[in-house]
């Protein structure tokens, strides 16, 4: 068990996928800081001051008023944090540009598959020439 434990490990296929994984957390932390360290400053600029971050709903319970989310938790608020859920979804729309732009990119400059082997048009004309020849 233990050989073929290793084998599977010494796979290309796992230790690529390791690999895409620990880059792939990395390039998700740039991403997250991106959206909240330059984009979110610039749209709650554009918005008037507005911090998305911040932004709840209170469902149960009392917060203070004009609170932090972190200080309404805090209360004992039960609240949704809508601001931090469109952060999530702008980090996701940032990240998925970007991916789809490398892969773009990536699909550029690979050269395209060969062609399919395999009979020539004029091959097969050629044998269906000859079967109907035949028949």
């Amino acid at each position: 068990m233990l050989s073929e434990f290793k084998a599977f490990i010494a796979r290309g296929n796992v230790l690529d996928l390791a690999v895409g994984v620990i880059i792939g957390a990395a390039f998700g932390k740039i991403v997250s800081s991106l959206t909240d360290d330059v984009i979110m400053p610039v749209i709650g600029f554009m918005t008037g001051g507005i911090d998305f971050s911040n932004k709840y709903t209170v469902l149960a319970g009392e917060a203070p008023a004009g609170a932090t989310l972190a200080a309404a938790k805090a209360a004992g608020a039960t609240v949704i944090a809508w601001g931090s859920f469109v952060t999530a979804i702008i980090n996701f729309l940032i990240l998925a540009f970007v991916i789809f732009l490398i892969v773009r990119q990536a699909n550029k400059l690979m050269p395209p598959p060969p062609a399919a082997a395999g009979p020539s048009e004029v091959d097969l004309l050629t044998e269906i020439r000859d079967a109907l020849k035949k028949g």
